[in-house]
């Protein structure tokens, strides 16, 4: 049970998180993101069938969640960026990437198990269930429609 809760955060957290850095790096495409978000819990919620209160313990989780993930990745980008300033490159220096890429990996996946045991005591594993598969499906719809819309945050 761990194990597919643990796969559903993954698949629900990338998605998020390439959401949420496509709309903070873009320079001519923006998103409201608090609109999206708040979309988003109204999704969730309805597609989930959480209560108020089942809703008010889930997203605070998920949404620290996805903002610790956010950082592991920024600090990633960053450091990888600061490497590929440098015209030259070494191998010594492309194996630290690489070594980076596997520990950003690891580190997120301690992440996903650390939040797993919280997401199972506000959430039967039903809801949870629900919950994630519902926000996965928003995820992927709402990328779908900023890349058609060329940024713009309409509705479909």
């Amino acid at each position: 049970m761990r194990r597919s809760i643990f796969l559903l955060l993954c698949a629900i957290i990338l998605p998020a998180n390439f959401l949420i850095l496509s709309a903070q790096t873009s320079q001519d495409r923006k998103m409201n993101m608090a609109d999206y978000e708040k979309r988003k819990k109204e999704y969730v919620t309805k597609e989930a069938g959480l209560t108020q209160e089942e809703a008010g313990k889930y997203f605070p989780l998920s949404n620290e969640l996805t903002q610790k993930k956010f950082r592991l990745h920024r600090n990633h980008r960053d450091k990888v960026q600061r490497i590929k300033d440098n015209s030259n490159i070494s191998d010594e220096e492309y194996k630290r990437m690489l070594e980076d890429d596997v520990d950003v990996k690891l580190k997120e996946a301690e992440l996903d198990k650390e939040y797993s045991v919280k997401f199972e005591k506000v959430l039967s594993p039903e809801k949870l269930y629900k919950a994630q598969q519902a926000e996965r499906d928003f995820i992927q719809r709402e990328v779908t429609n900023f890349r058609n819309e060329g940024g713009s945050n309409r509705r479909r």
